[in-house]
């Protein structure tokens, strides 16, 4: 294994071909197990040599150095013939860890940029992350915390770094993951502990929803205040019992 300032020429610089994990760093816990189940697939679908399980941890523990409650990112780097079709034969690892910012009230718009549903990069969580990027920075210019992003049928997939879960009639929905997007750890974790159902789901759907949630692993889940020019009931209860499940899978 070698950092990243030891090299400068490789597959993940020139073609985006390396995948990453965002972790909320509390230790080895039953979440980090996830993060790496995930990485380790998408790995094995790309044909990224990957670490074991222990050098992935001890890269993230080498790093922290005994804090937690840390934004960490693990990036698994691709090495190897500079030829674009080749395969890579080996990996680097860079590990960032930092404190983190939560937001309490979420804003959300839609993104005027779309996503196709048989994108396979789309399924994973890839450093060719620029589309995520300018959905993110588009947001933040036009006044919102996130924006959400539509396939090319006009359904909700998820937001630049997150799901999406509503509230309808006491019943709970999620994006179909057919619509593509990319599953997260934490919406698995909700997915298996409450009656979640996925379905595809337009914007109108959300904008007459209960209650509208988004998910992921550094802020677990938060309630959604307002989608564009609508206000957004808030059911502090669901979001109490979600966080509930999130926390209790992410201690050591």
């Amino acid at each position: 294994m070698r950092d990243l300032k030891d090299f400068t020429l490789n597959r993940t610089l020139l073609y985006g071909e390396g995948l990453f994990e965002t972790i909320l760093w509390r230790g080895r816990t039953e979440k980090l197990l996830r993060h790496y189940r995930r990485l380790k697939s998408s790995a094995d679908f790309f044909r990224i040599p990957c670490p074991s399980f222990e050098e992935f941890v001890k890269a993230i523990e080498d790093e922290t150095k005994g804090h937690k409650d840390l934004y960490v990112k693990f990036c698994l780097l691709s090495d190897g013939d500079t030829r674009f079709f080749s395969y890579p034969e080996r990996y680097y690892i860079t590990v960032i860890a930092r404190p983190f910012r939560q937001l309490q009230k979420i804003e959300l718009t839609v993104s005027p940029f779309r996503r196709h549903s048989k994108d396979p990069l789309v399924y994973h969580k890839t450093m060719n992350y620029l589309f995520n990027v300018l959905v993110k920075r588009r947001a933040l210019k036009d006044g919102y915390d996130d924006a959400i992003i539509l396939n090319e049928r006009d359904e909700v997939t998820e937001c630049s770094s997150s799901n999406i879960i509503i509230l309808k009639d006491d019943l709970l929905y999620t994006p179909s993951i057919q619509c593509g997007l990319l599953r997260g750890t934490t919406l698995d974790i909700l997915i298996e502990r409450f009656d979640i159902k996925e379905v595809r789901i337009g914007i109108e759907e959300l904008l007459e929803a209960d209650a509208l949630f988004i998910t992921n692993s550094i802020i677990g889940a938060r309630g959604v205040i307002r989608l564009m020019d609508k206000e957004i009931p808030q059911r502090p209860d669901i979001l109490e019992d979600f966080n509930r499940a999130i926390d209790e899978e992410n201690r050591e």
